[in-house]
């Protein structure tokens, strides 16, 4: 004698589905949270990196500017050759900083973008199997 099980009802389908979504969710939120902490363990070691490569290349440019105000000093006075390099380190610094300003309004903001794939792959195949 074979025996028959029972078929679940749908409300407890439903249930199951909804706890199977929930975890999915948490699941996709973990990634999403272990992504982002990645990303910023890494960003602010290369931040550290940066700001040291910028203090040295800060003194290299100080040197570099008294190096150009001795050069210029030998043919004029020592107060026009200060002035001058002075004159052009604004200009850079004029420069920089605004290709620097266009590249932020270019950025950006920081995505946890696997997880957000996930969760779009996903839901998608959520939809997929409610519309059989």
């Amino acid at each position: 004698m074979a025996y028959r099980t029972a078929e679940p009802s749908v409300g407890e389908l439903v249930k199951r589905a909804s706890e199977q979504l929930t975890d999915l969710v948490k699941a996709e939120l973990r990634t999403a949270q272990a992504e982002l902490a990645q990303k910023g363990r890494r960003a602010g070691v290369g931040g550290g990196l940066i700001g040291g490569a910028t203090a040295v290349a800060y003194v290299g440019l100080m040197a570099l500017a008294g190096t150009c105000v001795a050069l210029l000093a030998l043919v004029l006075e020592v107060w026009a050759a200060a002035l001058i390099v002075t004159g052009a380190l604004f200009v850079v610094a004029a420069v920089l900083g605004l290709a620097g300003r266009a590249q932020m309004r270019r950025a950006v903001p920081p995505l946890p973008e696997r997880a957000i794939d996930g969760m779009r792959s996903d839901l998608d195949e959520i939809k997929e199997r409610v519309h059989r």
